[in-house]
């Protein structure tokens, strides 16, 4: 099978992309806040959607779309805009409404799974860094002159997400158990509600400081 890399290339990759999905980000955060605040269903959902995400970074590199965006500044100055503005608008909405959010979870005030894996999509579609790192990294494991290049382009960015869940799904497991703990602990919940909102925050200002190279 062409598309496949050599074992000790895919050991290699495993181990890297390992590291890379325990380090946080903001879809990590997002996924963390929304096991607080909706339980484990609602931010499994954020993590599929940030999964969808990885699949249209992985299609982009494999066929160099990334790097006709990355090369215009207009296009990137949009596309980091926009992912900017949408993390502080995360932030705005964890300081406003992240605590009543977490103590009650009802039908009624959870978001859909369409709404939450769309969430998950957008923060990790918007963020320019995603694109960038996945430029960076998936060609490191590939030869330019091997001609299946683009099938283990794509390999590689599906396997990462193959890696990457069981770590995601476990982070959000672990979230969802302290709920209960933290509706008895208001003060420490709003603590976090603004903790929340200053990462955000901060993976927006990184984003709009991000430079196409």
């Amino acid at each position: 099978m062409d598309f496949l890399p050599n074992l000790p290339t895919l050991l290699t990759f495993s181990a890297a992309s390992l590291l890379l999905a325990a380090t946080p980000g903001p879809d990590m955060t997002l996924s963390i806040s929304r096991a607080l605040s909706q339980g484990r269903k609602p931010a499994l959902w954020v993590v599929f959607g940030t999964s969808l995400g990885i699949v249209v970074h992985t299609m982009l590199v494999a066929f160099g779309v990334s790097a006709l965006i990355t090369a215009s500044p207009t296009a990137f100055l949009i596309l980091k805009t926009g992912g900017a503005a949408y993390l502080f608008w995360l932030a705005v909405q964890a300081v406003r409404f992240g605590s009543k959010l977490a103590v009650v979870k009802t039908e009624t005030k959870q978001k859909s799974a369409l709404s939450n894996m769309a969430s998950g999509f957008s923060v990790n579609l918007l963020n320019p860094k995603v694109i960038i790192f996945f430029m960076t990294f998936l060609p490191q494991f590939v030869t330019a002159g091997d001609p299946a290049v683009t099938q283990k382009l794509i390999f590689l960015g599906l396997f990462f997400i193959v890696i990457g869940m069981p770590v995601n799904t476990l982070i959000v497991f672990g979230a969802d158990r302290l709920s209960t703990w933290l509706q008895n602990n208001r003060k420490v919940l709003r603590g976090m509600d603004y903790s929340f909102a200053a990462v955000f925050s901060a993976f927006a200002a990184k984003i709009l400081l991000t430079q196409a190279r």
